[in-house]
């Protein structure tokens, strides 16, 4: 029973950091938005006895491909910048 609200609590997380990583002006606060859904994702797969995903999607999904975002994204240039 807790356990079964604890995985539509985390659903409900996913869904929402994912749609507001979609609707996101700035795309740093995008790439922060799937980092914390990739947490949220590697929670539930620990929680449904998949440790090995869990780390898996933690190590992958939330480190290094918010890593990578993060720096495409600073050595990229801003619109305002430009407007300037």
């Amino acid at each position: 029973m807790i356990a079964e609200a604890i995985h539509g609590m985390l659903l409900a997380g996913i869904l929402v950091t994912a749609f507001m990583a979609l609707r996101g002006k700035d795309l740093l606060v995008s790439v922060i938005y799937l980092a914390a859904m990739s947490l949220l994702l590697s929670v539930e797969f620990y929680m449904l006895h998949a440790p090995d995903v869990a780390i898996a999607e933690a190590a992958v999904g939330a480190g290094l491909t918010t890593a990578i975002f993060v720096i495409a994204i600073n050595k990229t240039e801003r619109i305002e910048k430009c407007a300037k």
